[in-house]
């Protein structure tokens, strides 16, 4: 219940004034019991200012006297003029806990769940086999299993920092480069001159990473028109033709500015998705398994590619403060069992037998999204196909929807607001043709998969959420003998090995791609 309390208490005054307190809400027994006790002290104090012999009108009184008199939190309240904050008037019942601060008619632990599997069941699982071709059957069950769990952990860590820092800063949430922001404002002094350094990095890094995925969504729906359309009628048009056309209605979604008009979009291309998902199962199954034929470890060059791939596939580090910020009970996010491990074990397991069995049926032929490998010409393999290609084209919407968000709030202050409309439109055709042009340039599908994996996904997902931990707990609580610190160069230097490696090998395919037949 908000107490509001205005005015204030200075030393020259005999008396407090009491006449401006206001009690918004209901009375309840134990508010009055609180505000007793806060105009007690006050009034011991306004005694102590007047019975103090060392007090004089023109000096303020010291601390230590107020101290003696008063509970710490009201001392420091008093001297720092400040009985508008709410901190305030709380802190007599411990530390700022911004879980009750959140809304109340938030998400469920169901919705957030819910949402977190909807935003990894996309072109990333569709992608595993190939990342299995690049990987070997052993290997890359293993590292999958590895991979998820450092994900998963990275994720965790940046959760637990955000929580740690919104009692920090006493505020109920903070997004991904809010939390990078903070970290590094209430961190180590030699630190705090980069907090806006790292808010913007983490901004500019997640609309980077969102505008490549959709250059990724473009290449997949014109790759998957081009290979039913030219099978079926019998014509050789290139791949960069169909880019050209998927380029329209984008276009078209792309204009659209509220959330609530791509719902209908959305839940179209959720029912795609689990038909397309039953397609493609029953076409693994549909033929004997065959084993032996099938590296147990592919070729050391192949490695950094799958790494990518995977990375890809499971990062999903944009939505996952979005979705525990929403949240009315964020303490169910983390935890055990909790919300993201809930859903990181769904998904590494899902991801683990797709990829490993998709890579069984196909072997060497398989694809950057196992449905372009489903039969040419069959009714039910076009159907999947093209189901699927219609499903990211609606998703689209909602992969565009993110990164404008955050640069019009970056930019929108330099135009005048009468022309803010023509400038939205404009500013987001310009950036649906640039996705274009470039899809029409890097037209392969996996080495496009791997190399925004490699650069994006590898920096956001694991390098910058063991950065801010880093600098959340240093110098004096990184643990025995600083294994947090030990285990955090770790993982920024894998992260920054699959941004190198990854990003090297998915170049040098795009230069040399594939010869099909």
């Amino acid at each position: 219940m908000p107490v509001m309390i205005h005015g204030s208490c200075r030393a020259r005054d005999t008396k407090p004034s009491y006449k401006s307190i206001h009690i918004e809400g209901n009375n309840n027994r134990r508010l009055a019991q609180k505000l007793m006790l806060l105009l007690n002290h006050f009034q011991h104090l306004g005694q102590n200012m007047t019975d103090n012999k060392a007090y004089t009108p023109d000096s303020e009184p010291a601390a230590e006297k107020v101290s003696s008199k008063m509970p710490p939190s009201y001392a420091n309240a008093v001297i720092g003029s400040d009985f508008n904050s709410k901190a305030n008037l709380t802190e007599e019942e411990g530390p700022y806990d911004p879980f009750d601060n959140r809304d109340p008619n938030g998400a469920t632990a169901g919705g957030a769940l819910a949402h977190l599997l909807k935003s990894s069941l996309g072109t990333g699982i569709l992608a595993m086999p190939m990342a299995f071709h690049n990987a070997g059957l052993v290997f890359g069950a293993v590292m999958t299993l590895i991979v998820g769990f450092l994900c998963t952990h990275c994720v965790h860590i940046l959760v637990k920092t955000s929580h740690n820092i919104c009692k920090d800063a006493k505020v109920p949430a903070l997004g991904y480069a809010e939390t990078a922001e903070k970290v590094f404002e209430y961190g180590p002094k030699a630190m705090r001159r980069y907090s806006n350094f790292a808010k913007q990095f983490v901004d500019i890094g997640l609309m980077a990473t969102y505008y490549a995925a959709a250059c990724v969504y473009i290449v997949f729906i014109a790759t998957s028109f081009h290979d039913v359309i030219n099978y079926d009628l019998g014509i050789k048009w290139d791949v960069r033709i169909y880019i050209a056309m998927t380029v329209i209605p984008c276009l078209l979604i792309g204009q659209i500015r509220n959330l609530k008009w791509l719902v209908p979009f959305s839940m179209m291309a959720n029912i795609f998705i689990v038909v397309t998902f039953a397609i493609t199962l029953y076409y693994m199954f549909d033929k004997p398994l065959d084993f032996s034929d099938k590296p147990l470890i592919a070729p050391a060059a192949h490695i950094p590619l799958f790494f990518a791939t995977v990375i890809f596939a499971m990062e999903g580090i944009g939505v996952v403060m979005p979705v525990e910020n929403s949240m009315k009970k964020p303490q169910q996010f983390l935890g055990c069992p909790g919300v993201l491990n809930t859903a990181m074990i769904t998904v590494v397991l899902l991801y683990g037998v797709i990829g490993f069995l998709g890579y069984v049926r196909f072997g060497d032929e398989v694809r950057g999204s196992i449905t372009l490998n489903l039969p040419d010409g069959a009714w039910l393999g076009d159907t999947a196909k093209l189901l699927m290609a219609v499903a990211i084209l609606f998703t689209y919407g909602l992969q565009f929807y993110v990164p404008n968000e955050v640069l019009w709030r970056k930019i929108n202050h330099r135009f005048a607001p009468e022309k803010h409309n023509m400038v939205q439109i404009l500013l987001r055709t310009g950036i649906i043709l640039v996705s274009g042009g470039i899809a029409a340039g890097i037209p392969n599908l996996e080495p496009f998969i791997s190399f925004v994996g490699a650069v994006f996904f590898s920096l956001l997902g694991i390098f910058v959420p063991s950065v801010v931990e880093t600098v959340y707990l240093w110098p004096d609580r990184l643990g025995c003998c600083k294994w947090k610190l030990i285990k955090n160069i770790l993982l920024g230097v894998f992260a920054i090995l699959a941004l190198i490696a990854g990003s090297a090998a998915s170049i040098d395919e795009m230069i040399n791609p594939k010869q099909e037949d």
